[in-house]
């Protein structure tokens, strides 16, 4: 009976989500929204409740999706079964796994002499070259494999360059978010830099006809990327002063390291080649041919040349991330079908126009910042799908640009440098044991506001030249 009620404390918000549920599906059903439409909101509101909460793991709540789906009726198991795997959510899958292979290469050291090579030992040019080099590695790789590869290598350069009495915590900052901000800031620049989009690609095609090519993803967004570069760089440089200002000797003991490892082998040149291959299909291919199946031939590609196994690919692919991505595409795609999109999107435009902001330039800021406030604090997998079908709903009803609301809102998404949770760089770097959860609302805030105004002034020149009305 002790182990039940223990079981149930744990669980409390799982069953607060329940209640909330069934609660929300007593009262009658509005005029103006249909009964599928009623439910599929309450499945948002309780998958939403399970990932602030982390009441159960997040893969669990998104298999629960799919089968709240088919046991509410609202749509037969065939079809949320095809719901779940589309030409993004294999883009995502082929991603994750080509990461795999190029962190087995361990050529994270190498990258770091190399860039370091540019940089020299000065601070203020390290972390210069740290954001440019992370956030172009992130804008092919995915934000969360760059932090996961770059973490060791400034963490070698905070160890080698202090001692045992004296420990320098701004440096260590410095150059931790340096990692994980640049991250953020280039994982909008591409559609392989984050998953949520590709996940906004798609729903861009399923829902409104609109066909982006990863080519035109990098000339709308990564200008913005561009721009954010020095901004960050400035920003941290000034919230977190370094204790030092030189790291001749940390350097030193790096490429001590990197010499011992010898010179890069064949299986590592084959490696980039392979990934270099992948990239071009993707930014000339991915028009005719999508952008899942260049994923899936880079992965085959080290499969056979025996770059990674199979077992690699098991044990390194995090398959809930997956799950998640796919989940929620399904869960949106219902959200728009039943018309719940167009319910809340109406709604909401009520709210806003009321302060002024029903259309245009008000309502990309607003839902920018809504955009940001809900990814802080759940995973931005689960936000983008969820809010994505009701905001670009709420673009074509307004008369604002489909296309500018589903950039600004995969942008924004990214913008979450307030929270530990808020993106998995943030997440990894705080893994190190450097950072307290108050050093992220110290460069964090100024980034938050730096970020959304980029954004904002963004969309309004340089979009209302190339964006198509």
């Amino acid at each position: 009976m002790r182990g039940l009620l223990y079981w149930a404390i744990q669980r409390k918000w799982l069953f607060a989500g329940l209640l909330a549920g069934g609660l929300l599906l007593l009262p009658p059903v509005p005029a103006d929204l249909t009964r599928e439409g009623r439910v599929v909101l309450v499945i948002a509101l309780f998958t939403i409740i399970l990932f602030v909460t982390e009441a159960i793991p997040l893969p669990a709540v998104a298999l629960m999706i799919p089968v709240l789906q088919v046991l509410f009726g609202i749509d037969s198991p065939t079809e949320v079964a095809h719901s779940f795997m589309n030409d993004s959510v294999f883009f995502i899958l082929g991603s994750l796994m080509l990461a795999v292979a190029i962190v087995k290469q361990k050529v994270d050291r190498r990258l770091a002499v190399i860039l370091l090579r540019f940089t020299g030992p000065k601070v203020n040019r390290i972390v210069f070259g740290l954001i440019a080099f992370s956030a172009c590695l992130a804008s092919l790789i995915g934000e969360h494999t760059v932090a996961a590869i770059m973490l060791p290598v400034v963490l070698s350069l905070i160890r080698y360059s202090s001692d045992e009495q004296r420990s320098s915590p701004r440096l260590a900052g410095l150059l931790l978010f340096s990692i994980a901000y640049s991250c953020a800031i280039a994982g909008i620049g591409t559609p392989s830099g984050g998953a949520r989009n590709a996940v906004m690609i798609e729903y861009w095609s399923r829902l409104f006809g609109e066909h982006v090519s990863y080519l035109e993803w990098i000339k709308y967004a990564y200008p913005l990327v561009i721009l954010q570069v020095p901004i960050l760089a400035i920003i941290l440089l000034n919230r977190f002063v370094p204790e030092k200002k030189d790291l001749s000797t940390a350097i030193r003991k790096l490429k001590t390291q990197v010499y011992w490892e010898g010179r890069m082998r064949s299986r590592d040149w084959l490696t980039v080649a392979i990934f270099g291959a992948t990239l071009i299909e993707w930014v000339f291919f991915s028009g005719r041919i999508g952008l899942g199946a260049p994923a899936f031939i880079g992965v085959c590609l080290c499969l056979i040349t025996g770059l990674v196994e199979w077992e690699d690919l098991q044990s390194g692919v995090n398959w809930g991330v997956f799950m998640i991505y796919a989940a929620t595409i399904s869960l949106g795609t219902a959200i728009e079908r039943t018309g719940a999109a167009s319910w809340v999107a109406s709604h909401f435009l009520g709210v806003v126009s009321s302060v002024g902001l029903g259309s245009g330039p008000g309502l990309l800021a607003a839902v920018a910042i809504l955009t940001v406030a809900i990814s802080s604090f759940i995973s931005r997998a689960p936000a983008l799908g969820i809010l994505s079908p009701i905001v670009l709903v709420m673009a074509q009803a307004s008369g604002t640009s489909v296309l500018a609301m589903g950039f600004v809102t995969a942008i924004s998404s990214a913008f979450t440098y307030m929270t530990i949770i808020g993106s998995p760089a943030n997440t990894i770097i705080f893994s190190s044991g450097y950072l307290q959860a108050k050093d992220y609302l110290r460069a964090g805030a100024w980034m938050t506001l730096a970020s959304l105004l980029i954004l904002w002034v963004t969309s309004e020149t340089y979009w209302r030249m190339v964006l198509p009305r």
